[in-house]
């Protein structure tokens, strides 16, 4: 297998695993605040990540490398989840699912800022065709409004982006598990203070499937998605795998019809046929 496919193939099953998180999340605000529920989602990957970092004896990074984690756990550790918890208590998953359409471009371009990426014009022309289908889209179900918890999810978009970036770059030194688990255990100390103080009256009194979902967004979506995720990005090249984010809202609404019972409507199936097509002509005009 080639390094290219091994990159792509990696990326798909961040992709598949991140397709949850959303819809995770929205199950998990309805028990949790979204302050606590950062708190401990990182809190939970935290501990394990520094178990792991432990048993297997990795070395501290560098003073350059502890910069870029920074930057990763800025991104995806913190301001990602806490923008998109806070979205998700003003919108339906299915709503906050399709701007994660525009997270394929806010990655490429991060890629090109700080990886010196330089993919073809072709390239771009299927990432922003892509993004168009799906920003479309978000605007027509929203009936040509923007709302608070649309420029949260905005906000999300453009931290994780960076995020997704800069751990993509420092995966090709350290490998992606390792970033992500030192991104994870240097925001630990922070981020158990945070679930301390944000931790509410009666937290054992909410319901069973916000502790799943809060299960699910700390192991898969915080840890187990990014292994895959930022080793996909360092294999295959950050703006060429990034455009499988563009298959994220769609298999995400499909979840959120399956287990939210939200409405996936049939123009749905049209927008996921050009998002493949443009995921497709994105990976052949990477090189």
């Amino acid at each position: 297998m080639d390094r290219m496919t091994e990159g792509w193939l990696n990326g798909a099953l961040g992709v598949l695993i991140f397709s949850g998180s959303l819809p995770a999340t929205r199950v998990a605000v309805a028990g949790f605040d979204p302050l606590f529920l950062t708190g401990a989602r990182a809190s939970i990957a935290g501990l394990i990540a520094l178990c792991l970092l432990a048993l297997f004896r990795e070395s501290r990074p560098s003073r350059s490398e502890l910069l870029s984690l920074v930057g990763v756990a800025l991104g995806v550790v913190v301001g990602f989840p806490l923008l998109s918890a806070l979205a998700l208590t003003r919108m339906t998953s299915a709503h906050s699912l399709v701007f994660v359409g525009l997270l394929p471009l806010a990655t490429a371009a991060f890629g090109v800022l700080r990886g010196g990426e330089r993919p073809r014009p072709g390239f771009w022309l299927c990432a922003l065709a892509g993004g168009a289908l799906v920003a479309g889209f978000a605007w027509r179900r929203g009936d040509g409004a923007i709302s608070s918890g649309d420029l949260l999810m905005l906000g999300a978009i453009f931290v994780a982006g960076f995020g997704y970036a800069e751990g993509g770059l420092l995966s090709r030194r350290l490998g992606g598990w390792r970033v992500i688990c030192w991104a994870l255990a240097l925001s630990l100390p922070a981020m158990l203070v945070w679930t301390a103080v944000s931790a509410p009256e009666g937290l054992l009194a909410a319901p069973p499937r916000s502790w799943v979902a809060l299960a699910y967004v700390a192991l898969f979506s915080m840890l187990i998605g990014f292994v895959f995720w930022y080793r996909g990005l360092a294999l295959g090249g950050i703006a060429a795998v990034g455009q499988l984010q563009l298959l994220q809202p769609l298999l995400g609404l499909g979840l959120a019809a399956l287990f939210l019972g939200e409405t996936v409507e049939l123009s749905l199936v049209f927008v996921t046929v050009g998002v493949v097509a443009a995921v497709a002509g994105a990976k052949a005009l990477a090189k």
